[in-house]
């Protein structure tokens, strides 16, 4: 099964999440958020304060 990630780069406010919704809606992708994912991360992070010491990164790059 092939994988297709797509990326839009932009300053904000300039209606990339917009756009991203509208094509992957057009397509038949999955829209992820991925900021609202990172944010996400973040404030589980912080409510349960998790040290930077205490987070294990593993994954690509």
């Amino acid at each position: 099964m092939k994988t297709i990630n797509i990326a839009i780069d932009g300053p904000a406010g300039a209606g990339k999440s917009t756009i991203a919704k509208m094509v992957s809606k057009e397509m038949g992708y999955i829209y992820v958020d991925t900021g609202a994912l990172y944010r996400t991360i973040a404030l589980f992070i912080t409510e349960n304060n998790i040290a930077d010491k205490d987070i294990e990164f593993s994954g690509k790059g």
